[in-house]
């Protein structure tokens, strides 16, 4: 006998949603299986903060629909408040009380009693790693620290769904490291999770689905190696030995297909999507050497995520980079090395 499908943990159908001028949502679709990680990817000001209110039950859409944990978000909010766990941009804990109180209070919230309350605080401070600060001001605490006392808040009613929005901010290489494992843990347990990021690395190692939300609208699905391949081909990237080489390599770079390189101004790495391999990388270096331009490291590997985005959207995910050159030879003198 058949199995009966499957119903997905998180849905959502034409969410829109409007501020004043501003279309922050303009039909958004999404959808995920439980057990799993959703990744929705987009950059500041794409509609991430406003779907995950939407289905939080923070804020209502405009139109549309939506199911989280198999309760309606419209019809039903209580209960998916009590099947929801929510951990926002920012850390929310009370710096003045110590970790432990910090989750107490949040477990009698929930209803707990005193003794299931300071039990449940007990259990999540040893699964994140906060035994030895528990009894500590929160305010004391690192950044990566208190990332994980508010990821532990939202696991207190152990929800059927976690929704992290950019749980990653701002934390330094370890906590965001002790963040993804926490992900992974919790999904270990069959925990659904909708993860919002900008950080393309974050998406790639966590998600098992990715949406990609470009101005209110759903540009792209998938999982990660989907995405990648509408892409194709495979990255091609060097750096130069001379900064007042990069112009020049940028421009043989741009003859190998119809990518535009991209250059990096803060390592002056040259970039460029090829669908020739190594015959491309072969070409490229005779040239270099041909134009006397020594190169200083060279690599040839599978497209990123932020090739998908750049090839949807025109420019890169991750704060900080560059724009994607436009100019008519295919290079601009980003980072001032026209010299």
């Amino acid at each position: 006998m058949t199995a009966p499908p499957t119903r997905p943990a998180i849905r959502a159908e034409g969410l829109t949603k409007r501020f004043g001028k501003k279309q922050a949502l303009a039909g958004v679709d999404l959808e995920a299986a439980p057990g799993t990680v959703l990744g929705v990817l987009g950059p500041n000001g794409a509609g991430k903060t406003t779907t995950v209110r939407v289905l939080s039950t923070l804020l209502r859409p405009d139109s549309g629909r939506a199911w989280m944990a198999g309760h309606d978000v419209l019809a039903d909010p209580e209960a998916v408040r009590r099947d929801l766990g929510l951990s926002g941009q920012y850390a929310a804990v009370d710096e003045k009380l110590t970790g432990r109180e910090n989750l107490y209070l949040v477990a009698r919230l929930y209803g707990f009693g005193r003794h299931a309350a300071r039990r449940r605080a007990g259990q999540l401070l040893s699964s994140f790693d906060l035994e030895d600060s528990a009894d500590l001001p929160s305010g004391t605490y690192s950044g990566g620290m208190r990332r994980r006392l508010d990821l532990a808040g939202a696991l207190v009613a152990r929800p059927a769904v976690v929704v992290l929005d950019e749980p990653t901010t701002g934390l330094d290489p370890r906590g965001r490291a002790d963040t993804w494992q926490a992900v992974r843990d919790l999904v270990s347990e069959g925990t659904t999770v909708l993860l919002t990021t900008q950080y393309l690395e974050e998406a790639d190692q966590l998600a098992d689905a990715i949406v990609v939300i470009e101005g209110g609208h759903v540009v792209a699905r998938g999982s990660a190696a989907e995405l990648k391949a509408r892409v194709g081909g495979e990255r091609l990237s060097l750096t130069v030995a001379e900064p007042r080489h990069r112009v020049t390599s940028a421009e043989i770079l741009a003859t190998l297909g119809e990518h535009l390189p991209d250059l990096d101004p803060r390592t002056g790495r040259l970039t460029v999507a090829t669908d020739h391999g190594a015959q491309s990388l072969e070409y490229a270096l005779g040239c270099l050497r041909l134009a006397g331009i020594a190169v200083r490291d060279v690599e040839l590997a599978p497209p990123t995520l932020d090739d998908v985005f750049l090839s949807l959207t025109g420019r890169p995910l991750e704060p900080g980079r560059p724009p994607v050159p436009t100019a008519s030879t295919g290079v601009t003198a980003t980072g001032g090395d026209g010299r």
